[in-house]
């Protein structure tokens, strides 16, 4: 892949698709192992984590249910700071293992809400899969279950990943290029 221009900005490569489909097996096989016997619930946030997400079930071996919920919490390159429930979830989750299923966990706002909702539902067993995990920034108590990569605090976009809905549809993950 090559140079990419979005809106204003530009995005040279940064992690190949082929990387990308190892990490995610990788999640599997470790979230296969330990809810082995589970009937996981995955709740995917949406809307980044849709390649994530369908990639992971894909390899996910175990009998399990998926559903979406939609929280934002971006402008632009920017964490506005606040989360806003967008779309809900519409079945009882009591007693059930929940993984969350998130494209990137930063600063951990969505991860945080998301946690105290679905805790408030009283749910058995929850659990985070992330694609990509930037630790230097990550401040919450919250454990990160399973980490597809660790990746440094650059804005990336593509494998779901947008810039102002934009930039999805890569395969590769693309980070913004030095001026």
């Amino acid at each position: 892949m090559q140079m990419v221009t979005l809106k204003d900005k530009q995005f040279k490569p940064y992690i190949s698709s082929d990387k990308i489909e190892a990490a995610v097996k990788k999640v599997a096989a470790q979230i296969n192992s330990e809810l082995k016997n589970e009937m996981p619930l995955f709740i995917a946030v949406l809307n980044g984590s849709f390649m994530f997400a369908a990639d992971l079930m894909k390899e996910i071996n175990l009998p399990c249910e998926i559903s979406f919920v939609k929280l934002a919490s971006y402008h632009g390159t920017e964490s506005t700071g606040k989360v806003n429930e967008l779309i809900g979830l519409n079945q009882d989750i009591t007693g059930r293992t929940v993984v969350i299923v998130e494209d990137i966990v930063d600063t951990g706002n969505t991860i945080l809400k998301l946690t105290e909702i679905l805790k408030s539902k009283n749910v058995k067993n929850l659990k985070i899969a992330t694609a990509f995990f930037k630790p230097s920034i990550y401040k919450k108590d919250i454990k990160i279950d399973y980490v597809g990569m660790e990746i440094p605090n650059d804005f990336v976009v593509g494998y779901g990943l947008d810039y102002d809905g934009l930039g999805r549809n890569f395969k590769d993950l693309l980070v913004i290029a030095e001026k």
